[in-house]
């Protein structure tokens, strides 16, 4: 099986490592090289350092309108396209390139998440499972039949972290299968329920954004699932504080309003007001400040009984 490997970030990295045990790999492609933000270190994708240090050739294009790229590709004759998190969409005339077509690795259940931050999402809006999609690319983003699809059960422990990671080397097992599928041609591949799709927009910086008015489980849940990145933050006296770790606490405050600090909880953490109940604030990063756990943030007075995150 001859395949070209497009993908970028970490997430896609255990996938490129089995397929390069197992396949002949053509060739990989990945996102331009990043400029860290001081502008003087050239930053390589997980992708590229791999392909570099396995002696693999390497496409970085901007986009695909150049006629000279899709003849280029076309002159490889890959039986297989494999993408996972690539972050660029494939026009039609690479998808029409491969024997056996291209086949993508989602981080959902499809039809459910499809679009960008999909860990992030199961998380966030409390599913108690998440996992992994094999689906071949179609045209509409994140539409194709399924080939294969793996689930796991999201606990309260979990993270965007912690599923990120196990997601990633489920996805890789299952793409391993989902080829060994084609190549035997026993592929059976659903089409996705359209009444059943949703979908999650990437991220802006207001989204990230805390609403106190929530229940004390919506506010834990989007916590995790920011953890820890793009993290959710609120806004104290114009300073920013990421919050990256709380914990449910049932005690009621009707004299203060959502979003008041209203107890310090000794070994634990300050005490915040939601729309049901509280929650105690285990670990958070204050402005210009390393990243602390809730003793230490009652400690160093950065929070004060009667203020008012927003």
């Amino acid at each position: 099986m001859k395949i070209i490997f497009m993908g970028t970030p970490t997430f896609a990295l255990p996938s490129l490592e089995k397929l390069n045990e197992r396949y002949e790999l053509l060739s990989v492609f990945t996102k331009i090289d990043k400029v860290n933000a001081r502008g003087n270190k050239i930053i390589y994708s997980p992708i590229k350092d791999f392909a570099l240090a396995n002696n693999l050739k390497i496409y970085q294009p901007e986009n695909f309108k150049d006629s000279s790229l899709i003849e280029e590709i076309r002159a490889m004759e890959p039986d297989l396209i494999v993408v996972v998190a690539y972050g660029k969409i494939l026009p039609k005339e690479v998808l029409d390139i491969p024997k056996y077509g291209v086949i993508n690795l989602h981080s959902s259940l499809l039809p459910r998440f499809r679009g960008a931050a999909p860990i992030n999402a199961a998380i966030i809006h409390g599913d108690s499972k998440s996992g992994v999609s094999i689906m071949y690319v179609e045209e509409e983003l994140d539409a194709g039949p399924v080939i294969l699809q793996k689930e796991t059960e999201i606990s309260d422990e979990d993270t965007f972290l912690t599923l990120h990671d196990r997601l990633k080397d489920m996805g890789a097992d299952l793409l391993v299968e989902a080829i060994e599928l084609i190549k035997e041609n026993k592929v059976n591949p659903k089409v996705q329920d359209k009444n059943l799709v949703t979908f999650v927009k990437p991220f802006k910086k207001e989204d990230c954004k805390i609403d106190w008015t929530k229940t004390s489980r919506e506010i834990f849940n989007f916590i995790r699932g920011m953890n820890p990145a793009p993290t959710a933050f609120s806004m104290l006296d114009k300073s920013i504080i990421k919050i990256y770790e709380t914990k449910i606490y049932d005690k009621t405050y009707d004299n203060a309003s959502c979003g008041e600090v209203v107890e310090y909880l000794k070994g634990k953490g300050p005490v915040v007001k939601t729309a049901d109940a509280s929650l105690i604030i285990t670990s958070a990063k204050p402005e210009n400040k390393k990243q602390i756990s809730g003793v230490d943030l009652i400690n160093g007075k950065f929070f004060k009984i009667g203020e008012k995150l927003c």
